[in-house]
C-alpha cells in the first residue's frame, strides 16, 4: 500500500514539473517574441571594455538584441542616474555594478525575482548556499572573496605578512598606500572589513593610521607605487584592475587571503544585478537578465571579472582564491553597509582628514 501511494506521489509531482515547466517555456517566448520587437536593451555597467564584452557580444549573437551599454565607475553612475531622473528621463533596463551605499539609490529598482523566468536561472539547487542571494532589490551574483593586500614581490616576499597586524611593522612606516575609504570602492570595504572584524577593528585602525600612509584616490598610482618600488605594501586596491596591470608585466602580487590568518571579506564587488523601474525595454530586460543567470552568461561575467560565481555549475579555475572561505565577513550586507557612516568618521579622525 505505501509503495503504490509513494507511486503515486511521484506521478502527481511529475505532472506538476512538468506543467510548470510547459508554463515557464510559453512564458519565455512570448517574452522572447515581445523582447526582439523591442530590439534594444539599455545596461548600465561597470568600466572596461572586456566588461562590456562579456555583458554584450554573446547576448546579441544569441539573442539579435543590441545591447546599449554605459560603463562607469560606480561613485559615478549614481549622480548620474539621479539627474537623469530628476529630468523626467529614464534611459536604461538593467543595472549591473556594486552593492554599496553611494552607487545608486534602490528606489530607483523594481523587484527582480518575478523577471526571473528560465528552470535553469530559478532552479535553487543550481546556487550557492541552496538559494539566489537577495540584498533588497539587488540580487548578487558574485560572491568573491577579495584581494586587499598588494606588494612587489621583487621588494616584499608575499609570504612575510600572515596578518594585517604585520602592518603595524615600523618598517612599513611611510611606505604603504591606501585606497581612499571616504570613497564607494574598494578602499572603503576594506576599511570596513578592518573595522567589523573581531580580532581588528576600530583599535587596529587608529593604529595603522600611526604609520603614515599616503591615501590616494586613482589604482594606477595606486599601484605604479608599489610597482616602481616607492612603496611596499597597497591596500584596498581594486583587485580586478590589479589583475590587468598584472597581465601586463607590471610585478605586483595579490596577498592570498587564504594565508591571511584575518583572511579578507566577500563582496560581489561589480557583481549586483537590479532592474530598473520604468524601464524603455521591459521585455528585453527580462531576456538579458535570464541570460545573465544562465550557466552561458555566468561564466563569461566571472571570468573577464575573476570573480566567483554564484551559480555551483560555473568554473572557479581561473580564480581559486576567490571562493568563498566559510564563515568570513560580508562586507555589502545591510548590517554591513550601515556601519559605513561609522567607519568614514573614524578613519578622518583616525588619518587626521578634514
Amino acid at each position: 500500500m505505501l509503495q503504490r501511494v509513494c507511486s503515486l506521489i511521484a506521478i502527481v509531482v511529475t505532472i506538476i514539473v512538468s506543467h510548470a515547466l510547459l508554463a515557464a517555456a510559453d512564458e519565455w517566448e512570448k517574452v522572447l517574441e515581445a523582447a526582439k520587437k523591442e530590439g534594444t536593451v539599455s545596461v548600465s555597467g561597470p568600466v572596461g571594455a572586456d566588461r562590456r564584452d562579456a555583458l554584450t557580444l554573446a547576448f546579441e549573437k544569441k539573442y539579435g538584441i543590441k545591447v546599449e551599454y554605459w560603463g562607469d565607475r560606480g561613485s559615478a553612475v549614481g549622480p548620474k542616474l539621479s539627474a537623469e531622473r530628476n529630468a523626467g528621463k529614464f534611459l536604461w533596463d538593467v543595472f549591473v555594478g556594486g552593492t554599496t551605499p553611494g552607487m545608486i539609490r534602490e528606489t530607483m529598482f523594481d523587484p527582480i525575482e518575478p523577471a526571473l523566468i528560465l528552470p535553469e536561472v530559478k532552479d535553487p539547487k543550481q546556487w550557492r548556499g541552496g538559494g539566489i542571494e537577495y540584498l533588497g532589490r539587488y540580487l548578487v551574483m558574485t560572491q568573491s572573496q577579495r584581494g586587499t593586500l598588494y606588494v612587489n614581490p621583487k621588494v616584499v616576499k608575499p609570504d612575510s605578512i600572515t596578518s594585517y597586524k604585520d602592518l603595524l611593522n615600523p618598517k612599513y612606516k611611510g611606505k604603504m598606500v591606501l585606497d581612499d575609504p571616504t570613497m564607494a570602492g574598494p578602499g572603503q570595504a576594506t576599511v570596513q572589513f578592518f573595522y567589523l572584524h573581531p580580532e581588528l577593528g576600530p583599535n587596529f585602525i587608529r593604529e595603522l593610521a600611526k604609520q603614515q600612509i599616503t591615501v590616494l584616490r586613482d589604482y594606477a598610482q595606486e599601484l605604479d607605487c608599489i610597482a616602481r618600488e616607492k612603496c611596499l605594501v597597497a591596500i584596498g586596491v581594486s583587485d580586478i584592475f590589479a589583475e590587468a596591470r598584472m597581465k601586463a608585466g607590471m610585478p605586483i602580487v595579490i596577498l592570498d587571503p587564504r594565508k591571511l590568518k584575518e583572511h579578507s571579506d566577500i563582496n560581489p564587488g561589480a557583481g549586483g544585478l537590479a532592474l530598473f523601474n520604468q524601464a524603455p525595454h521591459p521585455n528585453a530586460a527580462k531576456v538579458y537578465i535570464n541570460w545573465l543567470l544562465s550557466k552561458e552568461g555566468q561564466t563569461d561575467f566571472a571570468q573577464v571579472n575573476g570573480y566567483i560565481s554564484a551559480r555551483l555549475d560555473v568554473s572557479t579555475a581561473h580564480s581559486p582564491w576567490r571562493v568563498p572561505i566559510p564563515g568570513a565577513i560580508k562586507t555589502y550586507t545591510k548590517a554591513a553597509t550601515d556601519s559605513t557612516d561609522n567607519v568614514v568618521v573614524l578613519f578622518k579622525e583616525a588619518f587626521g582628514r578634514k
